[in-house]
């Protein structure tokens, strides 16, 4: 890492396989619908893909927290997070919604703009995620669905939320102190598997994939203490394979996920111009699968697992390339006018700061904010969202008050 200053070539390559596994997997249910899919989570095929999902919430894990490890302060991070996202997202539903659904709605172009799907259609710019626009994809195998992949957004969402918090309360810089709260979240989930999961859930739900960022980000933490070994790797897939076969076993994956994925992001293999020259994963996941769904609405002849992937690789990536080039590289330009919002920040926060520091029982409220803090993160995984995202917004807001962390520092 240090070598390389944390940019491995071994991450370049695993985004993008892990993106296009992901078209790989829904070229089944977009081709031959839901029931079929079903089947397939039951295969040694459906095993090998419950890796996916925690490996990318994983290796976003470990590559954030570098970043917030780098940003001055947590408005810095904050925003170089929307920067990073909201973009390619706003655009994507937008062409979704204003140029996808007229040309394939079922219904009048009248029908269409006033109906209120369409109008909910649009909230997914904000992460608040709908699925349907009307008329559209009504005779697909998977019947109405636009863009299956925006379920994972409120999660990645709620990741950043929690390494906001975790980062305000000091966590991390108590890497120990993180590494017994994730695995009590761990432990949580898996006491609870018949209440809150449905028999055989073929992935792991949204709060799971947080605890797999959290394992991406120990990781990070760990760096200096954490031994990448072939036998430990082995050891992992072994261990991956036997307790992602069990009923709902995406819910076991998060911490074999994590270190499967940073081993082979470290590997760093022999560069690559192409993937070097930006990062086009996020397209790809973006517009893999409303373009496999205009795929399969063209007819039986098109439905079939092999013709979707081989028309809607290609077209994605060529897509996820102007979207790098035109609207995610453009929009991160802007992160040089960070400083001067962090700037902005730094001197509304430091007289309340100042009067913070005067009050008396600063070690109480420090204290009262790490609990708040930890029980908001600790609510995010539990799939209570608003609350536990209003929580740990109340402890990051308090610590402008309570001066408890410097967020660019990290463990040496």
């Amino acid at each position: 890492m240090i070598a390389t200053r944390g940019r491995t070539t071994g991450f370049d390559y695993l985004r993008i396989i892990l993106a296009a596994s992901i078209i790989l997997w829904h070229a089944i249910i977009t081709s031959y619908g839901p029931t079929v899919e079903a089947d397939y989570w039951r295969s040694p095929v459906g095993v090998a893909f419950r890796f996916v999902l925690p490996m990318f919430f994983a290796l976003s894990g470990f590559l954030v927290a570098g970043s917030l490890t780098r940003s001055r302060t947590l408005v810095g991070f904050f925003a170089l997070r929307v920067l990073r996202i909201v973009p390619a997202l706003a655009v994507e539903t937008l062409l979704s919604a204003l140029i996808l659904g007229p040309l394939l709605t079922s219904e009048t172009l009248i029908g269409y703009f006033t109906d209120n799907l369409f109008y909910k259609y649009l909230l997914n710019i904000v992460g608040d995620v709908h699925f349907l626009l009307p008329g559209v994809f009504a005779d697909n195998p998977n019947q109405n669905v636009v863009n299956q992949q925006l379920w994972t957004v409120p999660a990645e969402l709620q990741c950043y939320l929690a390494l906001g918090g975790i980062a305000a309360v000091s966590l991390l810089l108590k890497r120990w102190l993180l590494l017994v709260l994730t695995i009590i979240f761990q432990v949580f989930w898996l006491s609870q598997i018949g209440e809150l999961l449905p028999q055989r859930a073929p992935l792991a739900p949204g709060p799971v994939l947080v605890i797999a960022f959290l394992c991406g980000i120990l990781l990070y933490l760990f760096r200096d203490r954490v031994q990448l070994r072939l036998s430990i790797f082995i050891a992992c897939v072994a261990f991956g394979i036997v307790v992602g076969s069990l009923p709902n076993g995406g819910i076991y994956l998060p911490f074999p996920a994590a270190y499967i994925t940073v081993y082979l992001g470290l590997l760093n293999p022999p560069g690559n111009r192409f993937l070097s020259s930006g990062d086009y994963s996020y397209g790809i996941y973006l517009y893999g699968y409303p373009i496999q769904q205009v795929v399969a609405s063209r007819g039986p002849e098109l439905q079939h697992w092999w013709m979707n992937v081989g028309i809607t690789l290609p077209v994605a990536l060529g897509i996820a390339v102007m979207s790098w080039h035109y609207i995610e590289r453009p929009a991160l330009s802007l992160r040089r006018h960070i400083g001067q919002v962090e700037s902005l920040a730094v001197a509304i926060a430091s007289p309340i700061s100042a009067f913070g520091r005067s009050m008396r029982f600063v070690k109480a409220a420090r204290m009262l904010l790490q609990l708040i803090a930890v029980g908001g993160i600790g609510l995010l995984v539990n799939g209570t969202e608003w609350p536990g995202a209003a929580a740990v917004a109340i402890a990051m807001a308090g610590t402008l008050a309570i001066p408890a962390v410097q967020p660019a520092q990290g463990p040496g």
